[in-house]
């Protein structure tokens, strides 16, 4: 699934709020994700984890007008995209915006 979604901010600012984001989140969802990796790479997050037993990885890509992000759904939720992808641009709008 690929999903790109635009934003306003410089490059470091993006960043900063998706960082700043992540650890605000992290306490709210550790009842629900197992097996959380988390690596950036400059601008790129590098994500992997386990929700419902199901594995989900990939990046997110912090460009200087959007977030690209790439996720590697398995077959179960492949269904769902559409779904999935919209839900990740509400909640990206609510969370970054």
């Amino acid at each position: 699934m690929q999903v790109s979604i635009p934003h306003t901010y410089s490059q470091i600012e993006a960043v900063t709020r998706v960082r700043k984001v992540l650890n605000e989140s992290r306490s709210k969802l550790a009842d629900h994700l197992t097996d959380v990796e988390e690596k950036w790479e400059e601008n790129t997050l590098h994500f992997a984890f386990t929700a419902q037993k199901q594995h989900i990885s990939g990046t997110l890509e912090v460009k200087d007008k959007a977030f690209d992000l790439y996720a590697k759904l398995p077959l179960a939720l492949r269904l769902f995209e559409g779904r999935i992808e919209s839900m990740i641009k509400e909640q990206a709008g609510q969370m970054l915006g």
